[in-house]
């Protein structure tokens, strides 16, 4: 049978568009494999979506002024060694890769057996793992039109890959424990929480609305995934508040299907799939993001309309504001219809036909 491997790992933002993609390529008839960090979020995913996995060790390319810690230097030479013995015996038409420090063994090795590479580059912002591997692979596909460090005439937009499912409103909202009816405001900080988020937006959103004398009888209502580690942290900030709902995970269709704003960061995954749902989202970049990349991701949603930015050190001056600016229905309204626009439907398919065009 004909397979491809899918190389990945570190963070959600590079894990769910391989598992999108997986899909779509298993559809058409392919094995796929995903090869990423051993004991990694990536291991986890891959077993719950029913994915073969191969784990391999993963140097992490910290940035520092001391250069890359030489222990870390040889776990990504020995990752390298032991993803050309998984390549040697996969035989892979192609190998594609999706960027973070846990794809590159598995990119680097493909390119070393002379197999063929695709990178995806989901970030407004070229990553370094990227391009280190960009000279000696056969395309790149890009979420965004234009990827600030690569030349246009190198890239082909494909978009980001999302699961494209839907809920119904009201099956979404039995899935939540949530009302029919009022606004719903989804808080999320990425697959493993963000403390910054955790801390203020409780505060924030339980003054602007409280202030504002909105309660779910009123029409509004908050979902908050804190990340498993920090619920304990968050649930003391909402007690007693029955319209804010806090847990430590949720199946993010149903989050999605279910709310009409979302406060979130910057990462690609998160920003794809709002648009995919056609929510308005108001994006707080994570400061010290790898390249920046939450911040361009940021601005380019900002300017197409369908998001606001705001900055990590400004959420208590300015967090209040915006939400209470985007609970008014024309504004939202507009944005909704530029989130649409920036949907990633048929991304899937678009990366798995570039995928196609280079197996060998």
């Amino acid at each position: 049978m004909k397979r491809v491997v899918l190389a990945t790992g570190g963070t959600g933002g590079h894990i769910y568009p391989a598992v999108a993609t997986a899909r779509e390529l298993t559809r058409r008839g392919y094995a796929v494999s995903l090869l990423g960090q051993s004991g990694g979020m990536e291991e986890r995913v891959a077993a719950e979506a029913g994915l073969e996995f191969h784990g391999v060790l993963a140097g992490k390319f910290a940035r520092s002024a001391s250069g890359l810690d030489p222990r870390q230097a040889l776990k990504a030479l020995r990752g390298l060694a032991q993803a050309r013995r998984y390549l040697k015996r996969l035989r892979p038409g192609v190998v594609v890769g999706y960027g973070g420090f846990a794809s590159l063994p598995g990119v680097l090795a493909a390119q070393s057996l002379g197999l063929p590479t695709v990178l995806h580059e989901q970030n407004a912002r070229l990553g370094l793992t990227q391009r280190l591997a960009l000279r000696r692979s056969r395309a790149i596909g890009t979420a965004y039109p234009e990827v600030a460090g690569l030349k246009p005439q190198l890239a082909t937009l494909v978009g980001m890959p999302v699961r494209e499912e839907w809920l119904l409103r009201q099956e979404a909202n039995a899935r939540l424990g949530l009302q029919d009816g009022p606004l719903t405001i989804f808080v999320m900080g990425g697959s493993q929480g963000s403390v910054a988020l955790n801390s203020a937006v409780p505060g924030v959103l339980r003054e602007v609305l409280g202030a504002a004398g909105l309660s779910p009888d009123d029409g509004v209502q908050v979902i908050h995934s804190t990340g498993p580690r920090w619920l304990g942290e968050v649930l003391p900030q909402v007690q007693g508040l029955g319209w804010y709902r806090a847990v430590g995970y949720l199946d993010s269709v149903a989050a999605w299907s279910a709310c009409d704003l979302a406060i979130t960061r910057a990462g690609t995954s998160t920003l794809a799939e709002a648009a995919f749902y056609g929510v308005p989202v108001i994006m707080v970049p994570l400061p010290g993001s790898a390249e920046d990349h939450q911040r361009f991701n940021a601005r380019s949603v900002q300017a197409s309309g369908a998001g606001r930015m705001v900055e990590q050190d400004a959420m208590s001056r300015e967090l209040g504001g915006v939400v209470l600016e985007c609970l008014d229905a024309e504004v939202r309204a507009t944005m909704q219809r530029a989130a649409r626009g920036r949907s990633p439907q048929g991304a899937a398919s678009r990366l798995a036909d570039l995928a196609e065009l280079h197996f060998r």
